[in-house]
């Protein structure tokens, strides 16, 4: 194992467990503590975060690149589930879990492209 590949598992699993706090916490909460990061268009935030998610991933575990796509979906997935209970009270949309997916075809895609220039230079 390479020693950026350890650096990138550790920057996935940091990434991931902010997308989580971020997606899981009741919007009355989010505002109670200042945080209004990303953009204003909510797809865009769902499909940058797990782009960068399946980019990390993909650098991480690069040999795995279809169980890390295959985990990120199923996160995606419970984190539309969860935000639709009344604990969480955010809402349940289905279209935020394909903009999920299309983030990380494009994650996939840069990883992809990343591997073969590494590849290329030797």
């Amino acid at each position: 194992m390479r020693f950026y590949s350890v650096a990138e598992r550790v920057a996935f699993l940091v990434t991931l467990i902010a997308v989580l706090v971020l997606a899981l916490l009741p919007v009355p909460r989010l505002k109670e503590f200042g945080i209004d990061v990303g953009f204003h268009y909510d797809k865009l935030n769902h499909a940058s975060a797990f782009a960068v998610l399946t980019f990390l991933g993909g650098l991480g575990w690069p040999d795995r690149k279809v169980l890390v796509i295959i985990f990120l979906a199923l996160v995606g997935a419970a984190i539309e589930v969860l935000q639709g209970t009344a604990l969480i009270a955010r809402d349940l949309d289905v279209f935020d879990w394909v903009a999920d997916c299309i983030g990380m075809a494009c994650g996939l895609v840069a990883v992809i492209c990343v591997h073969w220039i590494s590849r290329r230079k030797g």
